[in-house]
């Protein structure tokens, strides 16, 4: 019989004051499951949505709540409790908890555990989508994650609070894996170099400029296995992305399913559908920039299944189809929110330049980036492009570059058009 994956590691879960704490009861359960060993601070805030009886009882140890209770000073002081666990591990982690690790705060137990660990640290963020978003909350993000800081999630979806957006707690099978995967290599942080200069923050000609830019397909469900989506790799979007930070931006990146990374110091929102990205960019609004490089789903299925569709002798099943919402046109036409540029993309397969430049006078934008996707172009899933951009003005041809050399010319010449004011 194989060994459970975490038999004798010890974790040190910090729990946050916030809805998801109900999940944490869940993720101790799984920890010990796994064979590991698992002690809980548990914050004031945390005990209002889960009782210390209740993670006694799963873990098996007495629950730590207090930074200045005499007895465990003697039994195990703050330090010990800190530095004895293998991995520390924060779930839920609120706007709270990460701002007083990311700048030391140190006013209760969970803060001064993490101010006094030498142990790695996983931290599985939940908070309001707001919350999330904020400038500050972004920046404090940034610096853990240059501490040498983990983190699993948040999710995209409804919130108890009624909206939608990142900001849900990663579930409690995701962050036993992210603790599986941060036990496979060294767990001390190595101690750091007094002298090294901290880290400058990005300045340039977008600095202080919110830019929001979607990404990648859409899959719209047919049922709960099959979907309708196209051939976007996202590749050009996640390059917008980057080189909007290179230049000094607040970045937020909606994204549909790709396979590619979360590029570092942007906020990037994961959905899956066309209605999703709608609620994610209102939520992300306002922004100084727009950029719509997502290949939206014109259409989904009007009565999508709730169980796979099955094959019924010579009978096919209709689908009906129904029009996603026109994100493009809704933001460029937007009564109090529109930002002052807004950049649409327009993937052709004829006749590029003719049907963008209608698209641009149909959806209301200031610009359309367009291009040819037809398979002989290899633009879809590729490395290269060649865009026209299309304005009031009239039309300039980009040649072919690289799509990270494509995008930085692009936001230069963006970021001239907010300086401008034209």
């Amino acid at each position: 019989m194989a060994q459970p994956v975490l038999q004798g590691r010890s974790i040190l879960l910090a729990i946050g004051g916030g809805i998801a704490a109900y999940k944490s009861a869940e993720l101790v359960r799984l920890i010990r499951k796994a064979g590991g060993d698992v002690r809980v601070i548990l914050t004031r805030a945390g005990s209002q949505f889960v009782t210390p009886l209740t993670l006694a009882g799963l873990t098996g140890n007495k629950v730590q709540e207090d930074l200045f209770s005499l007895t465990d000073e003697v039994e195990m002081g703050h330090i010990e409790l800190s530095r004895a666990a293998d991995l520390v591990v924060v779930a839920p982690a609120t706007a709270d908890l990460m701002a007083k690790a990311a700048n030391g705060l140190a006013n209760d137990l969970a803060s001064t555990a993490l101010l006094a660990t030498d142990k790695r640290i996983l931290m599985a963020p939940a908070m309001n989508v707001r919350m999330w978003l904020h400038p500050a909350t972004q920046r404090n993000l940034e610096t853990l994650k240059r501490d040498g800081v983990r983190f699993v999630g948040p999710d995209a979806g409804e919130m108890a609070c009624g909206e939608f957006g990142p900001g849900r707690m990663a579930e409690p099978a995701t962050i036993l894996e992210a603790i599986v995967e941060a036990l496979a290599g060294p767990t001390v942080i190595p101690m750091p170099d007094w002298q090294a200069p901290a880290a400058a923050a990005i300045t340039g000609p977008l600095s202080g400029r919110h830019v929001l830019i979607t990404a990648g397909p859409t899959h719209e469900p047919i049922d709960p296995v099959r979907y309708i989506a196209n051939r976007s790799s996202g590749k050009q979007g996640y390059a917008l992305a980057d080189a909007a930070r290179a230049l000094g931006a607040r970045v937020t990146l909606v994204s549909g399913p790709v396979a590619l990374p979360d590029p570092p110091g942007i906020a990037v929102i994961r959905v899956e559908t066309a209605r999703q990205m709608d609620e994610a960019v209102e939520q992300a609004l306002p922004a100084d920039l727009a950029i719509f490089a997502a290949a939206v789903a014109d259409w989904r299925v009007e009565d999508e299944a709730g169980q796979k569709l099955k094959k019924d002798g010579n009978a096919i099943p209709p689908l009906r189809l129904t029009e996603n919402p026109d994100i493009l046109a809704r933001i460029a036409r937007h009564p109090t929110r529109r930002p002052p540029l807004v950049v649409g993309f327009a993937a052709e397969t004829e006749t590029v330049i003719a049907h963008a430049t209608a698209k641009r006078l149909r959806k209301g934008c200031d610009i359309i980036v367009a291009n040819d996707v037809s398979p002989a172009s290899g633009v879809m899933g590729g490395d290269r492009n060649i865009v026209h951009v299309i304005d009031a003005a009239g039309v300039a041809t980009l040649p072919d570059m690289a799509k990270a050399e494509v995008a930085a010319a692009l936001m230069q010449r963006f970021a001239g058009r907010l300086r401008s004011g034209a």
